[in-house]
């Protein structure tokens, strides 16, 4: 093994795959780690504020699609909601929509060619009680002081840089 690696400081890296660690950036792996336990939480958290919000039966893709669709109360069209959350496969988010619209928390309007979608009033309270749910269980963890919400936007723009770098990887992969 490599002596940088081994080394105590970095035998005390906690990741989720030794053999992927790089000397480049070990640190990466570590990111990697923590991006994953990050996600199944928020995956988690999602599924479980939206039951005490109401409904037990959606998924993470659920949940995401009827915020965005409720987002800012104007239409969308699908392919908007895949490009703004990042999914490729269209058939996923369709049969999110398709799922809400039968649950009457979305509707959907024909114009031309295009399909654009909004939340009903029962979808839109629904994200309310959400979002009182996320107020009353999520945020009591926060201080919401200057610092640490400017470290949260930090992080949050080194994660979207990121996802560039992986889109871009993912790209890069499929012709390799």
């Amino acid at each position: 093994m490599n002596a940088k690696i081994a080394s105590p400081e970095h035998s005390q890296r906690i990741v989720s795959s030794s053999h992927l660690v790089s000397e480049k950036s070990p640190e990466l792996s570590e990111f990697e780690f923590g991006l994953i336990i990050a996600a199944h939480a928020f995956n988690r958290w999602m599924i479980r504020c939206m039951g005490a919000a109401g409904v037990k039966d959606m998924t993470p893709t659920d949940v995401l699609v009827l915020h965005h669709i409720n987002h800012k109360g104007t239409e969308k069209r699908l392919a908007d909601i895949c490009f703004v959350l990042n999914i490729e496969d269209t058939h996923v988010v369709s049969y999110a929509v398709k799922k809400l619209v039968a649950a009457g928390l979305v509707e959907g309007s024909k114009r031309g060619k295009e399909v654009f979608f909004s939340t009903t009033g029962e979808g839109s309270a629904l994200c309310m009680k959400y979002r009182e749910v996320r107020e009353a269980c999520l945020m009591p963890g926060f201080s919401g002081e200057a610092e640490e919400n400017q470290r949260l936007g930090e992080m949050a723009r080194l994660m979207r840089t990121l996802s560039g770098r992986y889109d871009q990887a993912a790209r890069a992969a499929t012709s390799y």
